[in-house]
């Protein structure tokens, strides 16, 4: 029997759960544990940070190849335009390549459950509250997910589950 609070294992006739000290009510029959917030929303937080970084990183790609074309060749008509935007669109480029790259790595280190990749990935939910709308939103799932202190010992101990596995 399982506490139906923490998930913790409960012996026979036991009035209070040893971890969370929650009062066992109800009938005492055989229950399984309740997976965390973190076990339960891992996997999706991890694909989602894949595709995000995959949109961003499309966008990049247009935006450098923008910033080559277009503005190289105004050069005829106001050269100060394009000494001013060809640098600040590439630099932006460039800049949302490297978010992609941080966002990739962020998830495939949720999926396999890596003791770093809680930390960039909460790092990058901050800075994605900026990225209206899918940004926005994967921001507060992700804090939602990894932010409380529960979910950081649950995740620690996938990762040490994993690591020993």
């Amino acid at each position: 029997m399982f506490c139906d609070s923490c998930g913790n294992a409960l012996q026979a006739g036991q009035g209070f759960c040893s971890r969370c000290g929650k009062e066992v009510t109800g009938p005492h029959g055989v229950s399984y544990p309740r997976p965390g917030r973190v076990q339960e929303h891992i996997r999706l937080l991890g694909i989602l940070w894949l595709a995000l970084a995959a949109l961003e990183i499309t966008g990049a790609f247009v935006l450098f190849i923008v910033a080559n074309t277009i503005f190289i060749r105004m050069s005829s008509g106001d050269p100060r335009a394009s000494a001013f935007l060809h640098p600040l669109l590439s630099f932006l480029a460039i800049f949302i390549a490297v978010k992609a790259a941080a966002g990739f790595l962020a998830g495939w280190g949720l999926l396999q459950r890596e003791p770093w990749a809680r930390l960039l990935a909460l790092v990058l939910a901050f800075l994605a509250l900026f990225h209206i709308p899918f940004g926005t939103a994967l921001g507060i799932y992700t804090l939602w997910t990894l932010l409380p202190v529960e979910s950081e010992q649950e995740y620690e101990q996938q990762a040490q589950q994993r690591t020993a596995a």
